[in-house]
């Protein structure tokens, strides 16, 4: 049988978090009464004229900035024609072959573009429960039609699902850290399409591709895009044809429906629009893109894992910059301040109620074996509920770590008798027995005894 590789590529529309619309005065909305915000512009009424949002210009620009894009000198809106009641002039303003952001590169995919264009009303489908006249119909908010889009084009380096759900986890939370949009899936102000392909695993052509439309969430990314391979491998084997076109992916009842042939750039008949000018970033333009920009989760895990933090610990910081910044600010030895700071998010729902002083000296303490790790971990939970010193909780709460090895010995040797059941299984070959009395000592010593201690302690009076 033929093994095949899935080839997928991805176009994700980005809702850019600006006051107003892209081409009008109309302030932004979501959950407002249907129809409170528009204008004649936005309603396309004729006579009127479309002026571009600099603000969406500059985001725009600082996403192609910080995913190492090419800034066109130059580049224009044109016209991509299509008839739909979601698009009140007949038309949407986008950009076609000069868009504002060419090229560059999120992780291990590379991007082939980034343009901007205005968003489509919103369709809402009365059915049974909401008749209209007798009838089944449609009605059309368009409170959201004008609203500022980024789309992102990436080329087809994506080769499984997984690796689409990761990518786009990436490229959400750089874009909520650029601070361009709150990229919100369930609010629409991040939606995807994934152009799927399959071809024989080892060939480097291209398979035909159908496009999978308007998936919001991750999950549903994953299994749409398993399944349109399944369904493209099934009619292969079954020695028929893949035809292009525009599917819907039912995250219900998993099953993928077509909805129209895929139409090609002529089926728009683009031409440029002829009341807006050309956009042509000046100097200062880009240095305030490049001003706003922040260092972004992608560098950050980077840098982080220079420091010989492990992957997931980088991921986290660079995922939470408030951790991040929270973990730079402890300071001291890397590892040792990040096992304790997410010992203390566990804790907190954020970074204020331990300071970040205070926590590097709880790190000393332990470190310098002052404390235990069990004993640094119950002062931690006196901080976040007293704050305080660490110091003198250590002091105060007893919890300083045993020097007394008499006592130690001792506490280990009435476990050992109080629990001869369980000594009988460890020197019968059960040594994961052992931990039902390590518990008991640990407790017993209040945490202030050293974990590796008591084990070789045990290990010495059971002869094991």
């Amino acid at each position: 049988m033929t093994e095949y590789e899935p080839v997928i590529g991805l176009e994700i529309h980005v809702q850019l978090k600006t006051r107003t619309k892209m081409f009008c005065g109309c302030e932004l909305s979501f959950g407002e009464e249907p129809n409170t915000r528009t204008c004649p512009v936005c309603l396309g009424l004729p006579g009127t004229l479309p002026v571009s949002n600099a603000q969406a210009v500059l985001y725009g620009m600082m996403m192609g900035l910080a995913l190492g894009c090419e800034i066109a000198p130059r580049s224009i809106f044109h016209r991509k024609n299509y008839f739909y009641p979601d698009l009140a002039k007949g038309y949407q303003i986008s950009q076609y072959d000069i868009p504002l952001c060419s090229g560059g590169r999120l992780g291990d995919v590379r991007l082939h573009r980034i343009h901007l264009e205005e968003d489509a009303a919103k369709l809402v489908h009365v059915g049974e429960s909401g008749r209209i006249h007798g009838s089944d119909a449609s009605i059309v908010d368009y409170n959201r039609g004008g609203t500022p889009l980024a789309e992102i084009v990436t080329e087809p380096d994506i080769h499984s699902a997984e690796q689409a759900r990761d990518w786009l986890i990436l490229l959400r939370e750089t874009l909520r850290q650029l601070g361009v949009s709150d990229v919100n899936m369930e609010e629409g102000s991040l939606r995807c399409d994934a152009n799927v392909s399959i071809r024989p695993t080892g060939s480097t052509e291209l398979g035909t591709k159908t496009e999978l439309k308007n998936m919001n969430s991750f999950r549903f990314v994953m299994q749409g895009i398993n399944a349109e391979v399944e369904r493209q491998k099934a009619l292969l084997e079954a020695g028929e044809k893949i035809e292009q076109e525009t599917l819907h992916f039912d995250p219900v009842s998993g099953r993928i429906s077509s909805l129209r042939s895929k139409e090609e750039a002529h089926d728009y008949r683009y031409f440029p629009e002829p009341d807006l000018v050309p956009i042509a970033p000046t100097p200062e333009m880009f240095e305030a893109a490049r001003a706003a920009i922040p260092e972004l989760p992608a560098a950050r895990a980077e840098r982080y894992a220079g420091l010989g933090l492990a992957e997931d610990d980088a991921r986290l910081f660079s995922f939470e910059p408030e951790w991040g910044a929270y973990f730079e600010a402890v300071g001291g030895e890397p590892k040792a301040a990040a096992t304790w700071v997410k010992e203390l998010r566990t804790r907190v729902d954020g970074t204020e109620q331990v300071a970040p002083e205070t926590l590097a000296k709880l790190i000393e303490l332990v470190t310098a074996k002052t404390v235990t790790a069990g004993a640094g971990r119950t002062v931690l939970d006196k901080l976040v509920a007293e704050g305080g010193d660490p110091g003198e909780i250590v002091e105060r709460e007893g919890l300083a770590a045993m020097e007394d090895s008499g006592e130690l010995e001792a506490i280990v040797a009435k476990v050992i008798d109080d629990n001869p059941d369980i000594v009988e299984r460890i020197r019968g070959g059960n040594a994961k027995a052992m931990g039902a009395l390590v518990g008991p000592i640990m407790r017993e010593t209040k945490g202030r005894a050293d974990g590796g201690e008591v084990n070789r302690l045990l290990r010495e009076k059971l002869g094991v």
